[in-house]
């Protein structure tokens, strides 16, 4: 099975994070994830991750820093997520892909069901 890279953004304002509610009927449906997506071939992390919140969110980010990587492997993916953390310049969110979303707490994080990978990422927030 390939690797691939994934990316996130973890979006913070006002000492709030974003979440978002994986779509039911994708891989790890309803889970609660930092959104992103997929890197494309030739496409940098950063781009790449402009490009999926603009896709997933319609909104535009500025990209901080990294926080972190972390891999993930189960019978469907093979992925390394790379986290970044970014603030919200432009747009209303809007939910293309997503469930659901909330802007939470750090300590209220635990409360939420994360797909396996985002969650390992909290205990560096």
């Amino acid at each position: 099975m390939n690797k691939f890279d994934v990316v996130a953004a973890i979006i913070i304002k006002d000492d709030k994070i974003f979440i978002a509610q994986r779509n039911r009927n994708k891989h790890m449906g309803l889970s609660w994830e930092f959104p992103g997506g997929k890197v494309e071939k030739e496409e940098t992390f950063e781009n790449a991750l402009k490009r999926e919140i603009k896709e997933e969110l319609n909104i535009e980010i500025k990209i901080k820093n990294k926080l972190g990587e972390e891999n993930y492997q189960d019978n469907k993916i093979n992925v390394k997520l790379h986290y970044f953390i970014c603030s919200h310049i432009k747009g209303e969110i809007n939910l293309n892909e997503h469930e659901d979303s909330a802007w939470v707490k750090k300590n209220e994080l635990k409360n939420y069901n994360f797909a396996e990978g985002d969650s390992d990422i909290i205990n560096l927030l």
